[in-house]
């Protein structure tokens, strides 16, 4: 059985961040465990969705991105021993570590909105969640002249939590300027009592549905699909009650969990329903095995999850872990730091940045970014893919 001083499981956002940042601290002995060949910076699909940018500008191969030095095992993990320090892999093979950094991400439950599968990238329905499908979302709001479209987001955490609003100002605002806007029943159900978390940028957001005409369902979710008759079921948990919509376009977001191999380890949260990871929410150190951190979309910390949190999250885990090999507490703490880039037309966005007290938490001196920015949007669309590349990935921001 090989081993590793650290194992990083997981290839993502989460996992090359750390693994570079580690190899910049001088550590020799880092692998990496990730299946995949080819690595996606997921928030463009969003403008993929929107036609706003091309799908392979997203992508690049995993070989390329991965940090020089490091050990790539290109298996997948199914599961974790803390207690004998080993990862097992989907060949039946396994890898012992010393110290052990989760990042595996989180799974699409598409099977939890009934009849969603037959019906997806056809018929009018797609996804910005899947890199195959991001294309067809566009194809399908650029097809779609007048009818009723509808948008969807999920109870519970997933990530991204802006993307299902995002892609509905997007299409709308192609509506508008292709000038068959007040042809289209435009919807956008949400399963929160309000547009968004922070009351600042909720504001905004109320005001952006209203321009375009948006009628929004609080405290709802789509729960079932019915392809033939081109409806979806929408549930009313306010008042506790069903209804259908009918609809010619629609973008459906689904439920979303720790990966299944991930809940049945000793590592999962026994209080979380979704599996994810036990952790301290400011040092993202395992609560019960103090030689594992976690960070990313897996992570039991309540913030939101995004790509920004991980890159706040990743130098903490990484001094944290520093600390912990030397024989020290750690000593870094993450605040609930997320930004949410929410596009609000197909020229301007909201950059919502706020942490665990939930108020707003710009970043960028002298700019008020409580307010929908045409600046703020050449910061989505080239910003900050740049600086996923070129930076974090590389473990300098």
């Amino acid at each position: 059985m090989a081993r590793h001083k650290i194992v990083i499981v997981g290839g993502g956002s989460a996992g090359l961040t750390v693994a570079a940042r580690l190899r910049r601290q001088g550590q020799t002995d880092v692998a990496v465990i990730d299946p995949a060949s080819t690595h996606y910076y997921q928030p463009l699909w969003t403008l993929v969705g929107g036609g706003r940018a091309p799908v392979e500008a997203s992508a690049k191969p995993q070989s390329k991105v991965m940090p020089k030095g490091v050990t790539w095992i290109q298996r997948a993990a199914v599961g974790v021993d803390p207690d004998t320090k080993e990862v097992a892999l989907d060949d039946g093979s396994h890898v012992g570590y010393e110290y052990l950094v989760m990042c595996p991400g989180i799974q699409l439950d598409w099977e939890k909105i009934t009849g969603l599968g037959h019906t997806l990238g056809r018929d009018g329905v797609s996804s910005n969640y899947l890199y195959e499908l991001a294309p067809a979302t566009w194809k399908f709001i650029r097809e779609t002249r007048s009818g009723t479209a509808v948008f969807t987001m999920p109870a519970g955490p997933i990530k991204c939590a802006g993307a299902p609003q995002k892609i509905a100002y997007l299409a709308a605002d192609y509506w508008r300027e292709q000038g068959v806007l007040d042809k289209m029943d435009i919807h956008l159900v949400l399963p929160t009592p309000g547009m968004f978390g922070v009351k600042e940028f909720s504001d905004v957001l109320v005001g952006v549905a209203k321009r375009y005409g948006i009628t929004v369902h609080l405290q709802s979710e789509a729960i079932s699909v019915n392809s033939d008759a081109r409806e979806v079921t929408i549930a009313d948990r306010a008042n506790d009650s069903e209804a259908t919509l009918g609809y010619d376009v629609m973008h459906m977001v689904p439920p979303q969990s720790a990966p299944d191999w991930v809940e049945k380890t000793s590592l999962a949260d026994p209080a979380s329903p979704a599996g994810y990871i036990e952790i301290d929410k400011h040092t993202m150190q395992h609560t019960r095995y103090p030689d594992v951190f976690a960070l990313g979309d897996a992570g039991s910390s309540p913030n939101s999850k995004t790509g920004a949190a991980i890159r706040k999250q990743a130098p903490v885990v990484v001094a944290n872990l520093v600390d912990v090999m030397a024989g020290r507490a750690p000593s870094a703490r993450y605040e609930g730091y997320a930004s949410c880039p929410l596009t609000t037309s197909r020229h301007s966005m909201l950059l919502a940045e706020f942490d665990y007290s939930m108020k707003p938490k710009p970043s960028i001196p002298v700019i008020n970014t409580i307010k929908e920015r045409r600046d703020m949007w050449y910061l989505k669309r080239y910003g900050l893919p740049a600086l996923y590349w070129q930076g974090m990935l590389r473990g300098v921001a």
